[in-house]
């Protein structure tokens, strides 16, 4: 009996792995079938949020659902990147976060709620933005090579600002003083406005920020953009040299990505990622990421991971040497 039977559960098996791969293929094809939750891991008006609701308005337009956008701010990122991780893997529950909640905060918490190496399924990167080294122009000081000797003369007297302790802008400072042997106090702000606003009165002398928080400032003459964090010169500010070319072999910058829960199907991901990057890469939104000193980063699910594990690699020594914990 068992021979006879043998046959037959191969073919139901079969049958039944056809009809789920069926399925799965219908789904994808018409997704979205309903409206889509996009979690925004912070605050109406940051960064994130403006691209996020960006990008949910193009995508409703040309997908007939709506794409209700979510802010869920806390933790570091952490409330709102958990918010994904806990939700049905159906493809209508996405989230934009970015390295903090994806990578730096497994370095800097004892334990986070989500696993980010299991917990989702990483769909594509979005958008990338310089950050820049500026000073108070009361510094007296124009180049990275005359930052650096002053503060070697100088260990430990002048104060940096960054947008909140374990933020990347507090990493890239830390890194920094790291790579060339210099000490500084950090005074963390809650905000780029926060750290911007300091270094402009001169309660501290040097950030690295988000280049769109500091260009701005650049008319008053009270702040000088000494270098761009990326690894190579951004096109948007080509005058800029890099911190690496000039003398600091440090690489920094500020990157969003789309993701969701572990174990969406693979078509369901292929096809939100195609959407997501003929949105992202539109000549209209484009110009509107270029205004704020944005490009369009899409990739494949990957080249996000691999992204991912770049950033621990980077971060970890610089933690370690800072002796940086939230908690």
């Amino acid at each position: 009996m068992t021979r006879h039977l043998f046959p037959v559960l191969v073919f139901i098996c079969v049958a039944f792995s056809a009809a789920t791969r069926f399925s799965t293929e219908v789904a994808a094809q018409e997704w979205p079938a309903k409206p889509v939750k996009l979690y925004i891991p912070f605050g109406p008006g940051s960064t994130p949020d403006m691209v996020g609701r960006l990008i949910a308005d193009r995508l409703a337009q040309k997908l007939g659902q709506p794409f209700v956008v979510e802010d869920k701010p806390g933790a570091s990122g952490n409330l709102g990147t958990d918010a994904v991780a806990k939700a049905e893997p159906d493809g209508y529950t996405l989230g934009l976060s970015i390295a903090g909640p994806l990578a730096i905060n497994t370095l800097l918490f004892g334990k986070l709620p989500y696993d980010p190496q299991k917990d989702f399924t990483y769909v594509t990167m979005m958008a990338t933005q310089p950050s820049a080294l500026a000073v108070n122009a009361r510094l007296g000081v124009n180049t990275v090579a005359e930052l650096v000797d002053l503060l070697k003369k100088n260990p430990g007297k002048y104060n940096s600002a960054s947008i909140g302790n374990g933020s990347v802008s507090h990493l890239a400072m830390e890194a920094i003083a790291l790579t060339s042997g210099t000490q500084l106090v950090h005074i963390p702000y809650t905000s780029s406005p926060q750290a911007m606003t300091a270094l402009l009165r001169g309660d501290v002398q040097i950030a690295c920020l988000p280049a769109i928080a500091v260009t701005p400032q650049l008319v008053s003459g009270e702040v000088k953009i000494l270098a761009v964090s990326t690894a190579a010169r951004s096109s948007l500010l080509p005058g800029i040299p890099t911190l690496k070319e000039s003398g600091v072999d440090v690489e920094v910058d500020t990157w969003m990505g789309l993701i969701a829960p572990a174990k969406v199907p693979d078509a369901i991901v292929a096809k939100i990622a195609r959407e997501v990057a003929a949105a992202i890469t539109a000549p209209d939104i484009r110009e509107k990421l270029s205004a704020q000193l944005m490009e369009p980063i899409p990739t494949t699910p990957a080249e996000f991971r691999a992204r991912i594990d770049a950033d621990l690699a980077r971060w970890a020594p610089v933690i370690k040497a800072a002796n940086i914990r939230i908690n």
